[in-house]
Parts: C-alpha cells; sequence; structure tokens
C-alpha cells in the first residue's frame, strides 16, 4: 500500500492592488481561482481522498472548501500550520517593488523569516503528519507556491535554493513552478519509515489561466 499526499496550490487570488499579500489576511479567491480549484477537485474527485488540510490562509480555506464540494461534503476538513505561506520580511510590498528585487525573499533577512530549509521541514513534517495518520490512505493539503516547490526540489533529489525554485521543468513542471491549483502529488510506502516512491505534477486546465508570483 501507498500514502499518498497531494500539495495543491491555491487558485488565483482576488489582488486589485496588485500587492504582495503573504500572510496578510484577507485575501480570498478571484473568479478564475475558483474555477482553478473546481478544476483541481474535479481532477482529485476520483482519488478516495481521506482528508483534506489546508494553510490558516483565507485563499488556502477556499481552495479547500471548493474541493471539498468536488469530492465529497463528509470529507473532513482541518486547517494545519505546517502548510501556511512563508514568513516573509516583504508582505504589503507592491508587485512592481518584488518583481524588481526578482521575487527574492530569502537574502539578506534573518530571524524570525524563513529560509527555505525552514519552509521545507515544516512541509516534510506535514508529510509526516500524513502518513502516520492516514496510513494507505490519499490526503491532500492546500498551500502556497513555494513551500510546494521546495518539496518537489526535495522529492526529485535537488539541492536546496531559493534561486532555482522558479526552474523546476527538470521535475516535470511544465512552466517550471507550481501553477496555481496545480497538484504535487507525493505517494509514501505505507511504513514507518518516510520512503517516497512516486512523484507527480498535473495542472488542471481551466481557460484563461496563466502563471502569477504566488
Amino acid at each position: 500500500m501507498m500514502t499518498k499526499v497531494s500539495l495543491v496550490r491555491h487558485g488565483l487570488v482576488e489582488n486589485p492592488g496588485q500587492v504582495y499579500y503573504g500572510r496578510l489576511p484577507g485575501f480570498g479567491l478571484a473568479p478564475l481561482g475558483q474555477a482553478q480549484a473546481a478544476a483541481a477537485g474535479d481532477y482529485l474527485k476520483d482519488g478516495a481522498v481521506d482528508a483534506i488540510y489546508h494553510s490558516p490562509m483565507l485563499r488556502a480555506r477556499q481552495t479547500a472548501e471548493i474541493i471539498r464540494s468536488r469530492c465529497g461534503q463528509t470529507t473532513p476538513l482541518a486547517e494545519c500550520d505546517l502548510l501556511n505561506e512563508i514568513l516573509s520580511a516583504y508582505d504589503g510590498q507592491s508587485v512592481a517593488e518584488m518583481e524588481r528585487r526578482d521575487w527574492d525573499f530569502y537574502h539578506e533577512v534573518s530571524l524570525p523569516y524563513e529560509q527555505p530549509e525552514d519552509v521545507l521541514a515544516r512541509i516534510v513534517a506535514f508529510f509526516d503528519l500524513a502518513r502516520h495518520k492516514h496510513p494507505g490512505r490519499h490526503v491532500v493539503g492546500v498551500s502556497h507556491a513555494d513551500p510546494i516547490a521546495f518539496a518537489i526540489m526535495w522529492a526529485n533529489q535537488l539541492p536546496l535554493s531559493a534561486d532555482q525554485r522558479k526552474q523546476l521543468i527538470v521535475c516535470g513542471v511544465p512552466d517550471s513552478y507550481p501553477a496555481p491549483a496545480s497538484i504535487s502529488t507525493f505517494s509514501f510506502a505505507a511504513t514507518a519509515e518516510r520512503a517516497l516512491l512516486e512523484f507527480c505534477y498535473h495542472a488542471p486546465s481551466v481557460p484563461g489561466t496563466g502563471p502569477n508570483d504566488d
């Protein structure tokens, strides 16, 4: 038996002010993001999902709720801090400023802000939680782009590097970075030890979908 953990990036966010919202409250899904979440749910609904976890961010909770509406309203839904967005010094900065910085969250910052290894440690801890609570089952975790990107690098045994997180085409990610509502599935042996057997990536097709930077 295998334990499957599907990390889903939240759908596109309503962001009229064009800011990097990070962990700021109140940023929910745009209409296109809702459609992306529904497409992810339609892809997952035949996978016998045992539980759905989501980050504390509104956009992640909304994505999880839409996925559950497709997978069955009795599927347990729970918030999990391990899936949260990165803790960054740049929340509230303009998109223009972040583009000027090439979306660099990690250089020249110190505690309490996270580095890639801190983010990855949280996601690996979520993998362990899912394996221990749902052995041999399929679990969904709705998270954010960088946490998922670092998990993909880990699964493919790539050196952990912030500079390389948007160059994941070698890992089977066609856009080189997790797309909104994309599904990254990690299959583990249903044993006490953490043994990754397989990784696969899927981005459901929704008309008008394009990459965004969170």
